[in-house]
């Protein structure tokens, strides 16, 4: 497991190839129009996302027709049964929507995106000179800072087991620059509720990041030019985490009500917990994140093709792969499809847990839902294998937030035709809408450039 201090001795000093800095740069929170500051919650999830698996179930014979053609569609949510593995969501079809349509095909695709699915570019992979911008939760995370300013979790791992302690990310905070994040929910709650659970450690910090400023400000009396630069950047960096830190001392007493209960997965020693319960807790670890105002932006990477899944309702004996169930393979007599159900129905599972706590938790007139905004979407497009077409997005937002598209079920003009729209325009309306007025975030399609289709800026229609 890596600590917070082994982290920081390679990250801080340069030798890690991790970023510190953008993570830390604001410690108030910035209100939004209505008093309150907006939230975000960007949940990644692999193995595609099959476009027909998501539609309602009872549209009419026209609307499965032009459904299945992918030409544009809108209904209402009220009038039509959802999937089975949104039924979670139920309750709240007044403030879900789901989006189709969308493409991805300016990012990764495929197995892994890596960090381009949340950046809309080509990150040739899994490398630091692919990163070409920060991705869309730091863009929005700027809007509204925090005192950790962004929190990403994951649960991902090796095929066998789970990746655990601070590692390296899936977001990017700029060029060429890996975020970081909790890999698993012991972690994420020693490190985010240090202040509360263990304020000498937080005072042990304090002590060795003096001892590192003073450190970096003598190395950079002698140093010059880029290199100076790089060094003013970590001094930076340790001045910000220390500024956090005393932020959150004074937090600490209402941080203290809001502690996520952790004793189910303590008490199967974490790394033996099942999916599920892992799942379970690291929802809990996102709530309170949220809540007690650490962070207003979370990105929560639920899997990846090498999580391995253990414990799942009707597998619960099974150790499974996801990427052969990708593969339609079947376990213990349960076929691919129904496994990829399962799946998904646990995480929308987590997704409802999200909404109806925010939902309890009060916030001026109304509650901390109505200024929230959550998306579940696929990290490589439409399938298995995608080549980005399609990305389906199942959002999920309050009665303040600054969107015109909840309740009902919206198809978009398929890829490569007139009106079209990828990932790009959608984060270019979200940052829009929330007060960045940016032409466009994100490479350009190819293929409508070809074509010379209009493919820049937001999705106006959707901005309230």
């Amino acid at each position: 497991m890596t600590t917070r201090r082994d982290f920081l001795k390679t990250s801080v000093l340069g030798a890690g190839a991790l970023s510190l800095m953008p993570s830390f740069n604001a410690f108030a929170g910035v209100a939004g129009d209505n008093g309150f500051p907006k939230r975000f919650v960007f949940i990644r999830k692999s193995n595609g996302e099959r476009p027909l698996e998501v539609a309602p179930l009872t549209l009419s014979e026209k609307d499965k027709t032009l459904d299945a053609k992918r030409q544009p569609l809108e209904v209402t949510l009220d009038r039509h049964e959802l999937p089975v593995y949104l039924r979670a969501l139920d309750k709240h079809k007044a403030n879900l929507c789901i989006l189709q349509g969308l493409s991805c095909m300016m990012s990764e695709n495929g197995h892994f995106s890596y960090s381009s699915v949340m950046g809309a570019y080509k990150s040739n992979r899994n490398s630091l000179s692919g990163i070409k911008r920060a991705t869309i939760d730091f863009e929005i995370a700027k809007l509204f800072p925090s005192p950790f300013g962004h929190v990403e979790l994951s649960l991902t791992g090796n095929y066998t087991s789970y990746r655990t302690g601070i590692v390296s990310g899936y977001s990017a905070s700029g060029p060429h620059q890996r975020n970081y994040c909790y890999a698993d929910p012991q972690t994420a709650y020693n490190e985010l509720f240090k202040s509360v659970t263990n304020p000498g450690a937080v005072d042990s910090d304090n002590a060795m990041l003096s001892f590192l400023q003073n450190e970096e400000v003598f190395k950079a009396s002698i140093l010059q030019g880029y290199e100076k630069l790089k060094l003013s950047n970590h001094v930076t960096s340790i001045e910000a985490i220390r500024a956090r830190n005393l932020k959150l001392a004074k937090m600490s007493g209402s941080i203290a009500k809001h502690l996520p209960q952790m004793g189910n997965i303590y008490a199967n020693g974490g790394l033996t917990a099942s999916s599920p319960e892992k799942q379970e807790a690291m929802t809990d670890i996102l709530i309170a994140a949220l809540i007690t105002g650490l962070t207003n932006v979370v990105t929560y990477t639920i899997d990846e093709l090498s999580t391995p899944v253990r414990g799942l309702p009707g597998n619960e004996k099974d150790q499974i792969s996801i990427h052969a169930v990708g593969h339609n393979e079947s376990y213990s007599g349960v076929p691919a499809d129904k496994i990829r159900e399962n799946i998904r129905t646990g995480q929308i599972q987590q997704v409802a847990r999200i909404v109806e706590r925010l939902k309890a938790e009060p916030e001026g007139k109304g509650s901390m839902f109505d200024n929230t905004v959550i998306m579940y979407f696929p990290e490589g497009g439409e399938s298995h294998h995608g080549l980005g077409s399609e990305a389906p997005f199942v959002i999920l937002a309050g009665n303040n937030c600054k969107l015109n598209m909840m309740g009902r079920y919206i198809r978009l003009p398929y890829h490569a035709t007139e009106g079209h729209k990828t990932i790009g325009n959608w984060y270019t309306t979200l940052l829009n809408a929330y007060g960045n007025p940016i032409k466009h975030y994100g490479d350009l399609d190819l293929e409508m450039s070809r074509l010379k289709l209009e493919q820049t800026g937001a999705i106006k229609q959707f901005i309230a």
